[in-house]
């Protein structure tokens, strides 16, 4: 191996905004995109760490955290007194860094994640928590199905929400991802098709696909659900388990009206699908808006099964969840959870029984919290990008935006170099489709925001390597 670049020539490919945020990152992606475009061979050596350092004025911890991102991702090799050299990772190992998940240090503005921050109730509930936690030392601690306090407090809620329930119906999980997890593995035999919205959760699609399932896709337009689209895809592809999202639905915001749910429900009991409804959502109504029953409340014969979560209400650190089904169907699934993870934190649940008690105190607080965030958010798109279109929900906590021309990954790849964490559409779609949305949540405060749609105008000129884009070429007539 005797090709090498020294720090000046190296420096001068990259060409970073020296405004790039974290710098480490714009550096490593740098260097990776040049990799992968062909124009930086592989088995070239790089020039040292402090050469490359002095060459682009900056210190050589930022580029040894570089170095270590490209060696992380299979970009870059190392030997010890042989130096480092550009390499490309395992075929199969390409594209496969989790987007969901991020370093906890890497300096970048959250807005791929639409959790917001903990609810004020919080601290109370985790003193209330401590108090009372030495009173179950006398038992086994754990509970496959939930503790009994939780379970009556979240069967009393959805009797208040117009649902009869009692606590026999009412599983606790590890949030809600592991109830669609159970559920899924459950009731999703290997192979089976499953009906599911786009764009969608996409750790639904992660669910589907564990089970080697066919996912049959159903579009969700701007205007929301089409209730003869939903009827001709479960009776056209047989499918026996359907995902969906009614309330302020992720990524889209959309609320299902009354008529909508009645429909579904009753085309579900038409051709024997079993519904699986996220109500994650249903809880952060922002504006005023018409009151509308949960999609169990239109069930019959025991096929609409509900999922809840404490994260979006009052904080994504509280990793419970629950599924409410039929006493039968609950007593299956808390023998199977058992098989994996026994029961969910007798802490945590103590904490979500508490905070319960405080839910409506809880629901003005994010009327007010998320209410402002999204008015900044919507201020900062029409101030930096108002050729970008969407529909403002009235509740939940992301808008899904159109892009009038380059694609969700580039801008996101382009943000990311630029101190902004973006989820492109791609992420809520199957196969790569919907490559022209992204999705942006106003979680944040109004503050963050506005820096973060400052930085992504930035991104959007700038490109993502501190070079503007070249015009695009006039088509030949």
């Amino acid at each position: 191996m005797d090709r090498y670049l020294s720090g000046p020539q190296l420096a001068r490919l990259v060409a970073i905004d020296p405004g790039a945020r974290p710098y480490y990152r714009a550096l490593a992606e740098a260097v990776r995109s040049l990799v992968l475009d062909g124009l930086l061979p592989v088995r070239v050596r790089l020039p040292a760490e402090r050469h490359l350092a002095e060459a682009l004025g900056v210190s050589r911890t930022t580029v040894t955290a570089a170095y270590d991102r490209l060696r992380e991702r299979g970009y870059l090799e190392s030997r010890q007194g042989a130096g480092s050299w550009t390499a490309l990772p395992d075929a199969g190992s390409l594209g496969a860094e989790n987007p969901w998940i991020a370093a906890a240090d890497d300096g970048l503005l959250p807005l791929h994640s639409a959790a917001p921050l903990a609810a004020s109730t919080l601290p109370a509930a985790i003193a209330f928590a401590g108090e009372h936690y030495p009173r179950h030392m006398l038992g086994p601690g754990y509970d496959p199905a939930g503790i009994a306090p939780l379970r009556q407090a979240i069967a009393d809620r959805y009797t208040t929400r117009g649902l009869a329930t009692r606590p026999e119906q009412i599983l606790v999980t590890a949030g809600a991802q592991h109830a669609i997890h159970l559920l899924t593995t459950m009731l999703l035999p290997a192979g089976a098709p499953i009906l599911l919205e786009s764009p969608t959760y996409p750790h639904a699609i992660d669910a589907a696909r564990l089970r080697d399932a066919r996912i049959v896709s159903v579009g969700v337009p701007d205007d929301g659900w089409h209730l003869d689209l939903l009827t001709s895809a479960m009776r056209q592809s047989a499918a026996r388990l359907a995902y969906v999202v009614p309330d302020f639905q992720n990524p889209t915001g959309h609320l299902m009206d009354d008529a909508t749910r009645a429909g579904l429900v009753g085309a579900a009991r038409k051709y024997d699908t079993t519904l699986i409804v996220d109500e994650s959502w249903s809880e952060l109504a922002i504006d005023e808006v018409p009151r509308v029953a949960p999609p169990a409340a239109f069930d019959t014969d025991g096929r609409v099964i509900c999922v809840g979560s404490a994260s979006k209400l009052w904080w994504g650190g509280l990793r419970i969840g629950w599924i409410r089904a039929g006493a039968a169907l609950v007593r299956r699934l808390a023998v199977l959870r058992a098989a994996v993870d026994i029961a969910s934190s007798l802490f945590e649940q103590l904490v979500v029984t508490r905070l319960f008690e405080d839910i409506e105190e809880t629901r003005a607080e994010r009327r007010r919290t998320l209410g402002a965030s999204r008015a900044a958010l919507v201020a900062g798109l029409a101030e930096h990008m108002p050729d970008w279109s969407f529909t403002v929900p009235r509740g939940g906590g992301s808008l899904w935006v159109r892009l009038p021309g380059p694609s969700g990954t580039a801008l996101a790849d382009a943000a990311a170099c630029h101190g902004v964490r973006l989820a492109p559409g791609t992420w809520f779609g199957v196969d790569g489709t919907l490559e022209g949305r992204v999705r942006l949540p106003f979680t944040q405060p109004p503050q963050v925001l506005t820096e973060a749609v400052s930085r992504i105008a930035e991104a959007r000129v700038r490109g993502p390597y501190g070079t503007r884009p070249a015009p695009p070429l006039t088509p030949a007539l």
